[in-house]
């Protein structure tokens, strides 16, 4: 299974660039998980729907064929890590490969969240971008720990 982290912004700090990659290297080669950043739209003299849309068209263009397309959103779902696993699990049994889509400073576009296979949320909680990468790719470990039976999760 090929999972793909798709996120607008390119400069995170450190930290959350050294959580990402721990969670990330952590997990087993039939389980890669790849990380790819798009450029934000600069937010000078632009209105928020057409930076949105800039987004959308580079978020777009690097989902991989064939994804299945998990848009972060506020008012997405609200899954427990428990959901996330059996539906990876599901996702891998069928060669469904998911790409989490995680928008810039103004979220994701509308059309982009329309097109979206499932939207989610990862907190009630407003958390910053940098933090909401760090949050996924640890569910994500998480969640495969959960199907593989690695003591990583303790129920």
């Amino acid at each position: 299974m090929k999972i793909a982290i798709l996120a607008v912004g390119q400069k995170l700090p450190s930290w959350a660039n050294d959580a990402v990659a721990e969670f990330v290297g952590r997990m087993p080669k039939d389980f890669r998980v790849e990380l790819r950043e798009v450029r934000a739209e600069i937010r000078s003299g632009q209105g928020v729907d057409r930076l949105r849309a800039a987004e959308a068209q580079r978020l777009r263009a690097a989902i991989p064929a064939g994804s299945l397309v998990v848009a972060l959103d506020e008012r997405g779902a609200d899954w427990t890590t428990a959901q996330l696993a059996s539906s990876l699990g599901t996702w891998r049994d069928s060669a469904r490969d998911p790409a989490f889509l995680i928008g810039g400073p103004d979220g994701l576009d509308a059309s982009l969240l329309a097109e979206a296979d499932l939207r989610l949320r990862l907190s009630s909680m407003t958390l910053p971008h940098a933090l909401a990468r760090v949050v996924l790719a640890e569910q994500v470990y998480r969640a495969w720990s959960i199907l593989a039976s690695h003591p990583y999760h303790r129920a």
